[in-house]
């Protein structure tokens, strides 16, 4: 505490890399689906993921290190499955290392169902699934890419859907959503408050 302003004192952090591990943000988990070149799915956590604007665009970080990236590019497709927080253990598992033959032997904790329009499955029992073609790969970003895919299809589980016969605040006591608090912890989130919103706010 700083003694002469009474606020909290503060501390310079490095910028790059370094910082992201210093402080904790919230942040989405979802699993991104993709196809391997034998045919196989992977399954691959993700919290850099997020819309991309208000309308049908959705991005992700990701690396051309990575299978999910390279499989992406070459299929020109993705899906996204938003797991609850009870999956949480089985989701983690899905970061496990390739064995030696390349395979991912953890993704077996992860049941499946196949998705409608791109060629792609999708994590069971999810709250929220996308299915998006690939629009476009920006590079650039240090080792990391920004994956652009525009939404074809999206399915929600019907106890996760707002409607005017539930209010919001008891729709997310009933249905917690899983948040990622990078770089090593989550949380459910189950109670919620309306924001304050100016009275002449437009988005």
């Amino acid at each position: 505490m700083n003694e002469s302003t009474g606020q909290p004192a503060h501390r310079t952090l490095p910028v790059g890399e370094e910082l992201w591990r210093r402080t904790f943000m919230v942040a989405p988990l979802v699993i991104v689906g993709t196809i391997e070149e034998d045919g196989g799915h992977d399954l691959a956590p993700k919290h850099m993921a997020m819309p991309l604007g208000w309308g049908e665009h959705y991005c992700f970080a990701c690396s051309p290190r990575h299978a999910t990236q390279r499989n992406a590019e070459r299929t020109g497709a993705f899906t996204v499955s938003y797991p609850r927080p009870e999956q949480v253990v089985a989701s983690s598992l899905t970061a496990s290392p390739r064995d030696a033959d390349d395979s991912k032997p953890a993704l077996a904790a992860l049941s499946t169902i196949p998705s409608s329009v791109v060629d792609g499955v999708l994590v069971d029992g999810a709250y929220l699934w996308l299915e998006c073609e690939l629009d476009r790969v920006l590079d650039g970003y240090g080792q990391n890419s920004l994956i652009i895919g525009r939404i074809v299809a999206a399915t929600a589980a019907a106890d996760a859907v707002r409607g005017d016969d539930i209010d919001d605040a008891e729709l997310l006591a009933r249905t917690p959503l899983l948040a990622y608090l990078p770089p090593g912890r989550f949380a459910e989130i189950a109670e919620t408050n309306s924001f304050p919103f100016p009275a002449e706010f437009r988005r």
